[in-house]
């Protein structure tokens, strides 16, 4: 029989996955969220919160649902190959080519670009991004306790600061709710949706659910019942505050528009609030908050995706690969915050309906007894469409098929149109299966009767 895991131990679990989940970057996305949505903020941040909130915790629940060691073995369900190939390409998204040169990008731009000229902002930011990566490479290199006391000691103190922003923000607005742009001003609640997956949360917690699961084991949760149970009170805890941090912030954005009209993205938004509200010596201390949590961040996706490829690639050393990361990120970070959330769309628009559809199939894994071909049936219709999507959000429009789905395919038009498609992928598997195993009886029952 298991032990009963305390409460305390589970308030713990949850505010490690709310630290896990909201790193520096989580914070751009819903100031600019309530920038672009204006009147309509409410329903664009609900979408929001079902890809930035809710499915991320799926996401871990579902490790501890289906028993496996990590991602890999997870995504093998489907074939070993896709297995890989998702792994990988996941480890990349949230590593060097989008979320570590990310941490750069928004430090930079919270913590240093309102205190430059305009001119000299590239050659700053490649000052910036060698200094930042540098250190990012050495304590990546070099595990020491000071990055995980920092990061600890700074968590709260830039939530406190956060707070106190968002507060004042709630109490003495900026300014009354603008008329939405142009994208938000209908189906806002599905643009909202599509925005989450900007956090790259969902994707992250492939990665982070297995040490959630692995904490909650470790303390005497033993059966499936009794980790699962323990695992939705922590996200629960979890859930709770990232709904209300990225609650709050949405609405900071939302009414900061009338007096500070739309900015380029989020970091600005934030740093031009701080210095609205608390003048130049507020906006120096978010930088540095915003800067050392961007850091730990970093440093800890460079260790992760280090670990990964090395054991992808146990020929080449993990030290080489982790400066190789450093280096690679540090050049992609200087295209720019703008630039570099433009392309990751494309990529995530591709991805997350793969990680979603994944997710629920693996809660659903018994109902169908496990068989491959719902897992590949599904995933291949909805990765058909979403590349589609995807091309679309690259500027490479396949006009004869972009009609085809227009006309014929639910919820496209919304950027949702993967769902019906994964929905009969599935089915399909399954007939497909059926037939197999009828196939199989009849060619045993016939050499039995010879």
């Amino acid at each position: 029989m298991s032990n009963k895991v305390p409460f305390s131990f589970i308030v713990i679990i949850g505010l490690m996955l709310f630290a896990l989940f909201f790193g520096a970057g989580n914070l751009i996305f819903p100031a600019m969220l309530g920038q672009s949505a204006g009147a309509n903020i409410w329903s664009a941040n609900a979408g929001f919160l079902v890809t930035g909130v809710g499915l991320p915790l799926l996401g871990v629940l579902a490790f501890g649902f289906s028993g496996k060691e990590d991602l890999q073995s997870l995504a093998s369900r489907v074939h070993p190959i896709f297995g890989l190939v998702f792994t990988t390409v996941l480890y990349l998204a949230i590593g060097p080519l989008f979320a570590i040169p990310r941490t750069g990008n928004v430090s930079f731009e919270i913590g240093l670009k309102p205190f430059i000229s305009e001119g000299s902002s590239s050659i700053a930011l490649l000052i910036f991004t060698i200094i930042f990566f540098s250190i990012t490479c050495f304590f990546s290199l070099n595990p020491a306790k000071i990055v995980d006391i920092v990061g600890k000691f700074l968590t709260p103190i830039k939530l406190t600061f956060i707070g106190i922003l968002v507060l004042v923000a709630f109490i003495h607005p900026i300014g009354k709710f603008q008329a939405p742009t142009e994208k938000y001003v209908t189906n806002s609640f599905f643009n909202g949706f599509q925005e989450g997956y900007l956090t790259m949360d969902t994707l992250a917690s492939f990665v982070f659910g297995i040490i959630i699961i692995n904490a909650i084991k470790e303390k005497g949760a033993k059966t499936k019942k009794h980790i699962i149970t323990v695992c939705l009170k922590a996200t629960g805890i979890a859930a709770i505050i990232l709904a209300t941090i990225y609650s709050a912030l949405s609405y900071m954005g939302a009414s900061s528009v009338e007096k500070l009209g739309h900015l380029d993205n989020g970091g600005a938004v934030l740093a031009k609030v701080s210095d609205y509200y608390f003048g130049e010596y507020g906006g120096v201390l978010l930088g540095l908050m915003i800067t050392v949590a961007c850091l730990t961040t970093s440093v800890g996706l460079i260790t992760a995706c280090s670990s990964y490829f090395h054991k992808l690639l146990p020929s080449i050393s993990y030290k080489k690969i982790a400066i190789s990361l450093s280096i690679f990120s540090a050049i992609i970070a200087n295209v720019g915050l703008n630039q570099l959330i433009s392309f990751s769309v494309p990529v995530l628009t591709v991805l997350y309906p793969l990680a979603i559809v994944l997710i629920f199939l693996t809660f659903l894994h018994s109902l169908f007894k496990g068989c491959a071909e719902v897992y590949q049936g599904s995933l291949f219709l909805t990765f058909v469409v979403s590349l589609v999507d995807g091309l679309n959000d690259f500027g490479l429009h396949i006009s004869g098929i972009d009609q085809l789905f227009t006309y014929y395919l639910p919820l496209y038009h919304i950027g949702l149109g993967w769902i019906f498609p994964a929905i009969i992928g599935g089915l399909l598997g399954y007939g497909v299966n059926l037939f197999k195993n009828k196939e199989q009886i009849t060619s045993r029952s016939t050499r039995l009767n010879k």
